[in-house]
C-alpha cells in the first residue's frame, strides 16, 4: 500500500470530505457480474444470446436480470483486504463512506451489508448502468464537482476522478495511471500492479503438460527416432498443451465458487482475483484456437484426435465427473488420447499391449486421485463431496479397485515380456523383468501413500515431483534401454 494513503493522508486531512469507492476490480479483486455471468450462462448456455451487443439500458436490464437469478449472499469473493482495512481507518476517523458501482443495485447492497462500512450505495437499477460518464454525474448530484474522493482501478474510472476532488488507483494499469496523471497530476496508489507472468503461466497450469509427454511413448515403443518424426511429436505436445490449458482456464471459470471452498484451488489465479476473470475469457478462445492450428499443420487425423480430446474433456467438465466409476473411466480415456495422438503423429499403430496396459495404469491413477480427494475430506472432519457422487464410505472399494487396475497393468506388461511380439524390438526382453518390478513397488508405494492421506490429489504431477518416482522413472529408463542394446 502507498504511505500516503496508508497513512489516512489520501484525503488531505477532512473528514468531512466523502470517501467514494469503486467494486469490482477495487474493493474485490474480481468482476462480479462478469463471473456471476459465466455461472449465469454456464448452467443455461441458451443464455448467451442474451449477452452479446447490448446497449447500456440494455446492459442495466441484464444486470438486473442476472441479479435476481444468482443469490451471492453466500458467496466468497477475493477481497482487496489492505483497501477494506484503510475504509475502515476513515470510517473509524467518522468519515462517510459510499459505495459506487456499475454492479445491479441488489448486489452491490448485499455486499455493503457484508462489509459494514457504507453509509451509502450508488449502484445500477435497471435502468441506468452506473459505469463512467453516468456514474460521474450520479456523484457529482450528490456532492457536487469536487467535494468527493474517489478509488477504482480501470478506465472507466477516470471520468469519475475528472471530477473527484482526490484520486486514488487500485491495481491500476500502466495507460490507466498515465492518463489518470493528466487528470490529476497528484493521485495515490493502492495495491500497485504486479506482474501478470507468473498468474497466467499458473493460470495455463505449465507443470501439467508433463502429462503430454504421453504422447512420445508410442515411438519410444516402436523405436522410432527419425528427425520427423521427433518434431511432428514436439507438436503434437505442445498443441495438446495449448488446447489442455484452455480447457483448464474454462473450468477455472466456471468453478470459482467451488474453487474458493477448496483448501488448495482457493489460491488458483481467478479464484483468488490474482487474474481478471476477463483475462481469461480472452486467454481460452487464443490458446484453444494455437493448439488447434499447430495440430492441423501436423495431420488431420491429429486434428480429428485433438477434438475428440475436447469432446471428452468438455463431456466429463459438463456431466462425467458427477458420476462414480464413469468419471474414473473418462479420466483414463483422456490419458490413452494422448497415446492415439502421439501413435497418429508418428505414424506408429498402438499395440494392444500398449493400449491395454495404459488402460489399466491410468484407470489406477485416476481411481488414486478420487481415493486421495475423499481421504483428504475424512481427515479434516468435512463430510461427502458435493457434486461428485461419491461417498467417504466408498474409500475401502476405491482402494480396492485402484489396487487391482494398478496390478492388471503389471500383469499386461509381464505378459508383453514373454509374448513374441516383442522379440524383435528388444535383444534382450528379459531384462524387463526389471522393469515389471520397479512398477510394481511403484504402484504398490502410490497405494500406501494415498491411504494414509500423504498423495498429491494429482498422482501425475506427484510422479513427476515425488524424488522416490522419478528414481523409479530413471530405472526403469535404464532397464529398457539396457534391453534394447545389450
Amino acid at each position: 500500500m502507498d504511505q500516503s494513503v496508508a497513512n489516512g493522508n489520501a484525503a488531505s486531512g477532512s473528514a468531512d470530505v466523502p470517501l467514494v469507492v469503486d467494486l469490482d476490480g477495487t474493493l474485490l479483486r474480481t468482476d462480479l457480474f462478469v463471473e456471476c455471468l459465466i455461472g449465469w450462462v454456464a448452467a443455461r448456455p441458451s443464455r448467451l444470446a442474451l449477452v452479446a451487443g447490448r446497449t447500456p439500458k440494455a446492459r442495466a436490464e441484464l444486470k438486473a436480470r442476472v441479479a435476481g437469478d444468482v443469490d451471492i449472499a453466500e458467496r466468497a469473493f477475493p477481497v482487496r483486504q489492505d483497501l477494506l482495512d484503510h475504509l475502515h481507518a476513515e470510517s473509524a476517523r467518522g468519515r462517510r463512506i459510499y459505495l459506487a458501482t456499475a454492479t445491479d443495485r441488489k448486489w452491490a447492497e448485499c455486499i455493503a451489508d457484508r462489509f459494514a462500512v457504507f453509509d451509502g450505495v450508488f449502484a445500477s437499477d435497471g435502468e441506468t448502468n452506473l459505469k463512467g460518464a453516468a456514474k460521474a454525474d450520479a456523484l457529482v448530484a450528490a456532492f457536487g464537482a469536487g467535494n468527493f474522493d474517489y478509488i477504482g482501478d480501470s478506465a472507466a474510472d477516470l471520468a469519475v476522478w475528472a471530477v473527484a476532488r482526490r484520486a486514488i488507483a487500485v491495481d491500476a494499469s500502466r495507460r490507466v495511471r498515465g492518463r489518470l496523471a493528466a487528470l490529476q497530476p497528484g493521485f495515490d496508489t493502492l495495491s500497485p500492479r504486479p506482474s501478470p507472468l507468473r498468474p497466467l503461466v499458473k493460470a495455463m497450469r505449465v507443470h501439467q503438460w508433463a502429462k503430454n509427454l504421453l504422447v512420445f511413448l508410442p515411438a519410444l515403443a516402436a523405436h522410432r527416432f527419425d528427425l520427423a518424426t521427433l518434431v511432428a511429436l514436439a507438436l503434437t505436445f505442445v498443441a495438446f498443451g495449448l488446447v489442455a490449458s484452455a480447457v483448464y482456464v474454462v473450468n477455472d471459470l466456471v468453478d470459482l465458487q467451488s474453487d474458493r471452498d477448496h483448501r488448495r484451488k482457493r489460491a488458483r489465479p481467478f479464484a483468488s482475483g490474482d487474474l481478471p476473470v476477463r483475462t481469461g475469457l480472452a486467454m481460452a478462445p487464443i490458446l484453444f484456437c494455437a493448439g488447434l492450428a499447430i495440430a492441423a499443420s501436423v495431420s488431420p487425423m491429429l486434428l480429428a484426435v485433438l477434438a475428440a480430446y475436447v469432446a471428452v474433456t468438455s463431456a466429463y467438465s459438463a456431466w462425467l465427473k458427477r458420476k462414480p466409476i464413469v468419471d474414473v473411466a473418462a479420466l483414463a480415456a483422456l490419458y490413452t488420447v494422448r497415446l492415439v495422438a502421439g501413435g497418429v503423429a508418428a505414424g506408429v499403430i498402438l499395440s494392444p499391449w500398449l493400449l491395454g496396459f495404459s488402460t489399466f495404469l491410468f484407470l489406477s491413477l485416476a481411481l488414486v486421485k478420487r481415493l486421495t480427494e475423499l481421504r483428504s475430506r475424512l481427515d479434516e472432519g468435512r463430510g461427502d463431496p458435493l457434486g461428485r457422487g461419491y461417498r467417504l464410505d466408498d474409500i475401502p472399494v476405491l482402494m480396492s479397485l485402484a489396487s487391482a487396475a494398478g496390478y492388471a497393468a503389471v500383469v499386461v506388461l509381464a505378459l508383453y515380456i514373454e509374448s513374441s511380439d516383442m522379440r524383435g524390438l528388444y535383444h534382450t526382453p528379459h531384462g524387463l523383468w526389471a522393469a515389471a518390478g520397479l512398477l510394481l513397488f511403484w504402484i504398490s508405494r502410490v497405494l500406501l501413500l494415498a491411504q494414509r492421506g500423504e498423495m498429491h490429489d494429482d498422482p501425475i504431477v506427484f510422479a513427476f515431483s515425488d524424488w522416490t518416482s522419478r528414481m523409479t522413472g530413471g530405472l526403469v529408463a535404464i532397464a529398457v534401454i539396457s534391453s534394447s542394446i545389450l
